[in-house]
């Protein structure tokens, strides 16, 4: 098997970094770009965005329980993503369902349709092949990976 590697001076056609933190800081950047976009065209084939995808991603965790939208918000990814908006759209493809909270007429709690989990699980089918042929490393590497990413975010 042969494996292209793009270094990041290749990609981004620079090699003026103030040191290797800043060159790193970059690379996280455009390897996050790169995912998401490889991810977004993928699911486009669906009719999904990546933040509906998200959303259902996350409904499916507590399915078949339902959710208030707050609950969903602070699990999301991006969290500046508009997540009633995105609600909105999925509630018109009937993928999930809206309603008011049996415990607090207040709020309003969102649950998966049988449409949503379908496709969920056909589009988690398509992304996890992809995941498997773009992300080419050892699991240790992965997990060595993972350990440098939560210590950069350990002051979040």
């Amino acid at each position: 098997m042969y494996i292209c590697i793009v270094k990041l001076e290749q990609a981004i056609q620079s090699n003026k970094f103030k040191d290797e933190m800043h060159k790193a800081s970059i690379n996280i950047l455009y390897t996050a770009w790169w995912l998401k976009t490889r991810m977004s065209n993928e699911l486009k084939g669906y009719g999904l965005t990546h933040e509906q995808y998200n959303v259902l991603r996350i409904l499916k965790g507590k399915h078949p329980e339902q959710m208030c939208v707050k609950n969903i918000t602070c699990r999301m990814i991006e969290r500046s993503s508009n997540v009633p908006r995105i609600i909105d759209r999925l509630e018109i493809k009937k993928l999930v369902k809206r309603s008011v909270s049996p415990t607090d007429r207040r709020e309003t709690v969102i649950t998966l349709t049988q449409s949503g989990l379908t496709i969920l699980e056909a589009s988690t089918e398509k992304i996890n092949a992809l995941m498997d042929d773009m992300v080419k490393i050892e699991n240790s590497d992965a997990k060595q990976l993972n350990e440098l990413l939560e210590r950069l975010r350990g002051q979040e």
